[in-house]
């Protein structure tokens, strides 16, 4: 992990960055475009959207208009709840690549586990990785016995699982599970949208380092070998958070953020949703 091209091989040898830019509620338009813009202009490779954030055509286009050569990009898409099954997948694929404007996509997600309907809809990711449209497939917001249950069935196992984890949510359970699985655990919401920011714990580790609480939190999923995606609009923010790969935190300092967990969720609990 010596940069932002520094990557993980995926079970299938794709390679995922290990930092990458979250759009999550960034609006379509100028906003998701020069965010977009900001994170490839300092070296981000990664970037992860999902159709329900309606602005996969602002990514395409600063995809389009940064210049980085496709091949070096890592992007990443969700199929939405209401578009789960078999066709509506496939559908929902084909609209995401058309407004994204590319010709694959790198990792394709479900984006929560629908019940009576995820078993269809991974299907149709598997579909569309044999047929190469995409490099490798994954889900979002699986517990382990969603996990199970999915891979009873699966041809492919899941690459990747992308769920909340945060100091405040550190997954210890699920990330044991996935590693022996061999999928990847990827981090949304990394920072708790901002919750932990004012931590007086992390504060005082992240003056330690002259490194700031965002960087503390991101070094530390680096290190416990978890993909994570921080999202801003803010260019500066977008660079300080990808300056995470100079300083090294001790295991004393991982065991102390590993402790602050409390189980505690700022997003949707995966076993209790309704949309």
């Amino acid at each position: 992990m010596e940069n932002l091209q520094s990557a993980v091989s995926l079970h299938n040898g794709v390679k995922m960055p290990w930092l990458g830019l979250g759009v999550f509620k960034v609006k379509d338009g100028d906003e998701v475009v020069q965010s977009v813009k900001s994170a490839l202009k300092a070296g981000y490779k990664s970037i992860d959207t999902a159709a329900v954030y309606q602005n996969e055509e602002g990514v395409g286009q600063a995809i389009k208009e940064a210049g980085v050569p496709r091949e070096e990009l890592f992007i990443t898409t969700k199929v939405w709840n209401s578009d789960q099954g078999y066709d509506s997948t496939i559908n929902a694929f084909e609209t995401s690549l058309e407004k994204l404007g590319l010709d694959y996509i790198d990792l394709y997600l479900i984006h929560w586990p629908v019940k009576g309907k995820y078993k269809e809809t991974w299907k149709a990711l598997e579909t569309l990785y044999k047929e190469k449209r995409v490099k490798a497939i994954g889900v979002s917001n699986f517990q382990i016995h969603h996990l199970e249950d999915l891979m009873q069935d699966a041809e492919i196992n899941p690459m990747v699982n992308q769920v909340e984890l945060h100091p405040l949510l550190n997954q210890a359970e699920l990330r044991d599970f996935c590693k022996e699985q061999d999928i990847q655990i990827e981090a949304w919401s990394p920072l708790a949208q901002g919750e932990l920011l004012e931590n007086a714990a992390l504060k005082e580790i992240a003056q330690k380092y002259s490194k700031s609480v965002a960087q503390v939190i991101l070094r530390w999923d680096l290190q416990n070998e978890i993909v994570t995606i921080p999202k801003s609009v803010k260019e500066h923010r977008i660079i300080e958070n990808a300056d995470v790969f100079d300083f090294e935190l001790t295991s004393e300092d991982m065991d102390k953020i590993s402790g602050l967990n409390e189980n505690r969720r700022v997003g949707p609990d995966p076993d209790n949703f309704d949309f």
